[in-house]
């Protein structure tokens, strides 16, 4: 399994996160501006990601189809 990468949505940084992340639903932290990200993967393959500390119906917190591009990257 490779490691998955996802751009924090509040900073840019890179997140790595390893194979243990390849079935996961919940938070990481982002190490470049402490913001805190709700990932959900499966079979290695991230499927969503969001801002924790945002609502859900939040547009900010919501990947959109550019941001999507940037941020689902293995």
């Amino acid at each position: 399994m490779n490691e998955i990468k996802v751009n924090c949505l509040s900073c840019g940084h890179k997140v790595d996160l390893d194979e243990a992340y390849g079935d996961y639903e919940g938070q990481v932290k982002c190490w470049g501006c402490g913001a805190t990200l709700e990932i959900k993967t499966a079979a290695g393959d991230l499927k969503s990601v969001r801002l924790a500390n945002l609502p859900a119906g939040s547009p900010a917190g919501e990947m959109d189809p550019v941001t999507r591009r940037f941020a689902l990257q293995k």
